[in-house]
């Protein structure tokens, strides 16, 4: 089976910027190797909204624009937040506390929890997931994570 790509906030905005800046050029040529390779990629709506919130303060309306067609291009790629992913993520921070291992203030929602359950409750084989994202430490501890330019 293809590779399923999940991206995380930092990968998502690295596509969303404008043409020029070497390492988001370097984050859409590996979109688009990994898609011509038959790769999926999906959308949390999590990182959806961490981006989403800055391109809004910044008043990035061009990135905004970008990210909507990006999101909208498939018809399965924008995973949106249900209750199966918002519980399972209560379950993954209690767990990681309980073993001292958190992976944000206690008083943070905690958007890599969010991600990694929506991930887990997307409805596609872990076996064929992976998230993209420029810091894999936290999101590791729940499943296969790495850096977008080791995927």
């Amino acid at each position: 089976m293809k590779l399923t790509i999940v991206l995380d906030s930092g990968p998502l905005g690295l596509l969303m910027q404008r043409r020029g800046l070497p390492v988001a050029d370097a984050c859409r040529r590996w979109l688009a190797n990994r898609m011509r390779a038959g790769t999926r990629f999906l959308v949390p709506e999590i990182a959806d909204y961490e981006l989403r919130r800055e391109l809004l303060r910044l008043g990035l309306t061009p990135a905004l624009a970008r990210l909507d067609a990006f999101n909208s291009a498939l018809p399965d790629r924008y995973l949106q937040l249900n209750t199966a992913a918002i519980r399972r993520a209560a379950e993954l921070w209690a767990d990681v506390r309980r073993r001292g291992l958190p992976t944000a203030d206690p008083k943070e929602l905690d958007g890599d929890v969010i991600v990694a359950a929506q991930t887990m409750t997307s409805g596609f084989p872990l076996r064929d997931l992976a998230v993209a994202t420029s810091n894999p430490i936290h999101l590791s501890r729940y499943l296969d994570a790495d850096l977008w330019t080791n995927l």
